[in-house]
C-alpha cells in the first residue's frame, strides 16, 4: 500500500464546480473524511498486484486510495452526471477505468480481466442487500468484499444464533464476515442520519453447502423467517403450507426443537435441516415453487 498522503478532495467546490447536488433518491452520501477513507483501504489490505472493482465511486474520493493500493481499479457508477467530475479527479490515476452503469444489471466478473479480484463499495443504503446478494450469485465471485453500510445492517450481517436473519444467512453461507470499524454520520456528506460501519467478508472458493441444494436452503430460511415473531414449526408450515404436524417431523427428525424460532438456529443446524428435507423428499423439491426467494433473497423480513 502507498502511505503517500493524499490531498482532500475539496467537495463543496467540486459540486459548485459542476452544479451538482447529491441525489437522495440514489442513496448519494459521498464518504468524504481521510481517516474513514484510509480505514477502508486497510481493511481491504490490498496488494499491489490486485485489482480492484469499486462500486459507486461517487466524486472519486476513494478512488484515488485504491489505485495508489492496487493494480488497478474498475469503477461503476450509476449516475452519469458525476462522470465529467471523474474525470477529473482520476486524471492523475492512469490504473483507473469508470463505467458507466447500474451495477444490479451488470455481470460484475465480466468488467474484470484479472481472474481474481476484490470488491470496495460505499453502498448506496437502498440497494444494500440486492447488491450483496449479486456480488454472491456472481458467475466468478470476489475474492473479498470490502463494504461500509450502515451500522444496523453490518450487526446483522455478522450476527450469531439468537440473532440470525435471512441477510446473515445469506451473506455466511458463501463467506466470513466481520466488522471492521464504525464510521460516524460526519465522515459523509451529506450526512446521513446514522452511523455506518466497514464490513469486510473473505469468500470461500465455493459455499459451505453443494449448489445443488442452495436453492432448498434458501426456500427453507425464507419460510422460517417469513413469521420471526412464530414458532419455527408454524413459521415453516405457513411459508411452506404444510400441516404442522408435517413441520414437527421435518424438525424433529433434523434435531431441532419445533418451538424454536429462525432466528435462534445455527447456520450449521440449517444445514441439518436442509439435509433432513433431501432425505424425506429425495426427488422433485416439495417446497412451493412460490417460495423461491428469487429478488429478495438477502433481504431482511
Amino acid at each position: 500500500m502507498n502511505d503517500t498522503p493524499l490531498p482532500p478532495l475539496n467537495v463543496a467546490q467540486l459540486l459548485r464546480q459542476y452544479n451538482l447536488r447529491p441525489d437522495a433518491r440514489l442513496g448519494q452520501n459521498f464518504l468524504i473524511d481521510e481517516a474513514a477513507l484510509q480505514r477502508v483501504v486497510q481493511a481491504a489490505a490490498i496488494r499491489p498486484d490486485e485489482t480492484v472493482l469499486e462500486i459507486g465511486p461517487g466524486l472519486g474520493s476513494l478512488t484515488r486510495h485504491l489505485a495508489l493500493a492496487s493494480r488497478n481499479v474498475v469503477a461503476v457508477e450509476l449516475d452519469q452526471r458525476l462522470l465529467p467530475v471523474l474525470s477529473q479527479v482520476l486524471q492523475g490515476y492512469p490504473n483507473t477505468t469508470v463505467i458507466p452503469g447500474d451495477i444490479l444489471s451488470l455481470d460484475p466478473a465480466a468488467l474484470i480481466s484479472a481472474s481474481d479480484y476484490l470488491v470496495v463499495a460505499n453502498i448506496p443504503y437502498n440497494i444494500t442487500s440486492a447488491l450483496i446478494r449479486h456480488l454472491l450469485e456472481a458467475g466468478r465471485r470476489p475474492t473479498r468484499m470490502i463494504l461500509t453500510v450502515q451500522r444496523e445492517v453490518a450487526e446483522r450481517i455478522c450476527a450469531t444464533p439468537g440473532a440470525m436473519s435471512l441477510l446473515a444467512l445469506s451473506v455466511q453461507l458463501y463467506g466470513a464476515p466481520k466488522i471492521c470499524a464504525r464510521i460516524p454520520a460526519g465522515a459523509f456528506y451529506p450526512a446521513p442520519k446514522v452511523d455506518s460501519a466497514i464490513v469486510r467478508v473473505d469468500l470461500y472458493p465455493t459455499p459451505l453447502l453443494p449448489l445443488a441444494t442452495v436453492e432448498i436452503f434458501f426456500r427453507l430460511a425464507k419460510a422460517g423467517f417469513s413469521q420471526k415473531r412464530k414458532m419455527l414449526r408454524n413459521a415453516l408450515a405457513a411459508g411452506l403450507h404444510w400441516p404442522a404436524d408435517q413441520t414437527d417431523a421435518l424438525l424433529h427428525s433434523a434435531g431441532i426443537l419445533p418451538q424454536r424460532r429462525a432466528e435462534t438456529l445455527s447456520l450449521h443446524e440449517w444445514f441439518t435441516l436442509v439435509e433432513s428435507f433431501i432425505a424425506q423428499y429425495p426427488g422433485p423439491t416439495q417446497v412451493n415453487s412460490s417460495q423461491k426467494p428469487e429478488n429478495d433473497r438477502s433481504q431482511e423480513t
